[in-house]
């Protein structure tokens, strides 16, 4: 039986009367699209359509929205809304071109598609680090190397990407085992990249154990950069990245201080992996950084993925703990910074290039569109293709979800255009997704549907519980209420964004 259609008394309508939208009668200007945050119990955030922030009085939305603000309450304050693109006072904005402009930056990342191309060039490892996030193997190159014909294909498919600029990452296990096969893409796809006209950045991902002159000499001879870990002093890194004679630290800082010498200052970076060990000495972690040169440090929470989910007493820890150990980490570099030494946190420098300049960044985990098939993709050792590094980590689990062909059968068009690519599309702009819709900070944040399956079972992912999201949103709300406390911090923090 259909119910009968009750007439509600107009009395009761929670949408107002047409006369209240009649600018006419009100004060005369228009709203533009932005998002709201209450910062304190003080203030509240608003952010614009093109990530611009304005810290206004709590209470200040309200008024703007229920069109109770007037420029002659709060001439200053008004001109700053104007100005940044919160209210117009004509129906459509003078500049509105420039609005469209800016946001054709912002989301200009995805002008050239895929840039950054992984290559697990071995899955063979000399360390039996505890939070690995793949499966490693000591024995058997032939099993666990990745074979020639796959490193061609590899190749080919980078050469077909749209982007000019591309970046060759070898990861590992350690890359370093198998240096005969680094030697044999990189010449490769010199050759290639000559053809077709790219230019193509190489990176090495190695723990610098086994690093040799000879290695480096030849990254020196291809501009080849080297990426490694260091999870702080000795104590911390040996316990975190075991090896049976408990040096790994000393093998790890004379491997940096040997490419260096040999291929330059800025040509060796470094990345920190957070354990529960971590959190109880950061001010140590970021004076080792400072006191080995680097000028910067990239404050990282441990993975879902891999074996760091199998050793939980060590890697295991609640996203208030890592957010505590990063408020207190931040708080050391910023005193450095005001004691007249330039030295920056990575994660947070991301995040403020996104919030004080008009510029894309190339970080994938903070992208929308998310970076995954976008900005990154993994060939296997296997010749097995992934959406990201985290999508191969899941497969080591046994978790081929994000696995999008291989390099034998597939082609080009059937891994970046197929069908698993067309149904993670659906959820990897947080644009479009509940709880990140409407959130203030969504141009400052990302989209990460492999996050989401791992920690809660869907790509579609539930914002509330949300590590993800937790994490994210404390750390800007944290950066913004340290700018307006304190105006030397925030001029620290856009000297961050230049350089």
């Amino acid at each position: 039986m259909i119910e009968p259609i009750t007439i509600i008394d107009n009395k009761q309508r929670k949408f107002k009367d047409a006369q209240f939208y009649d600018l006419a009668s009100t004060n005369k200007y228009f709203l533009l699209p932005f998002r709201f945050h209450r910062l304190t119990k003080s203030k509240e955030v608003l952010v614009n359509e093109i990530g611009d922030f304005l810290l206004v009085p709590d209470g200040t939305v309200e008024k703007i929205v229920t069109r109770n603000f007037s420029k002659s309450e709060n001439e200053e304050l008004y001109g700053d809304l104007i100005a940044n693109f919160f209210i117009s006072e004509e129906r459509i904005p003078e500049l509105q071109n420039v609005i469209a402009t800016r946001y054709r930056t912002k989301k200009s990342f995805l002008d050239n598609f895929t840039s950054l191309h992984i290559f697990v060039i071995s899955l063979r490892c000399e360390h039996t680090c505890h939070y690995c996030q793949v499966s490693r193997v000591s024995q058997d190159k032939n099993a666990f190397d990745m074979k020639r014909h796959h490193i061609d294909k590899g190749i080919e498919f980078m050469i077909q990407s749209p982007n000019r600029n591309v970046t060759m990452e070898f990861q590992g296990g350690e890359a370093l085992l198998a240096f005969e096969n680094i030697i044999y893409a990189v010449e490769k796809t010199k050759s290639e990249a000559i053809k077709s006209n790219k230019n193509v950045t190489y990176v090495i991902c190695t723990n610098l154990a086994i690093v040799t002159d000879e290695m480096l000499n030849f990254c020196k001879e291809n501009n080849i950069l080297i990426s490694t870990s260091l999870d702080g002093p000795a104590f911390i890194h040996n316990q975190n990245r075991h090896k049976p004679e408990n040096n790994s630290y000393e093998l790890a800082v004379r491997g940096i201080q040997r490419s260096r010498e040999i291929l330059g200052f800025d040509k060796v970076s470094a990345l920190l992996t957070t354990t529960n060990l971590s959190l109880n000495y950061a001010n140590e972690i970021v004076d080792e950084y400072f006191n080995l040169g680097f000028k910067d440090i990239f404050l990282r929470p441990i993975s879902p993925y891999g074996f760091a989910t199998k050793n939980e007493k060590k890697n295991m820890y609640e996203t208030h703990q890592f957010l505590d150990f990063y408020k207190k980490a931040l708080f050391r570099i910023i005193d450095y910074n005001l004691k007249g030494e330039y030295f920056r946190e990575a994660y947070a420098t991301i995040i403020l290039k996104k919030m004080l300049t008009p510029f894309p960044v190339g970080y994938v985990d903070l992208q929308s569109p998310a970076g995954l098939i976008n900005s990154v993709i993994v060939f296997n050792y296997d010749g097995k293709v992934y959406a990201s590094d985290e999508a191969r980590m899941l497969a080591e689990m046994n978790d081929f979800r994000f696995q999008l062909g291989d390099l034998d059968t597939s082609s080009y068009d059937e891994i970046f255009y197929g069908e698993k690519a067309m149904q993670f599309s659906e959820v990897w702009s947080n644009e479009s997704l509940a709880g990140c819709s409407d959130c203030a900070f969504q141009n400052y944040c990302g989209a990460d549907p492999i996050f989401n399956y791992t920690t809660q079972g869907d790509i579609y992912g539930y914002r509330p519980t949300s590590s993800f999201c937790q994490k994210n949103m404390e750390i800007i709300r944290y950066l913004i209420e340290l700018m307006d406390a304190d105006k030397k911090i925030e001029t620290i923090f856009r000297n961050w964004t230049i350089n």
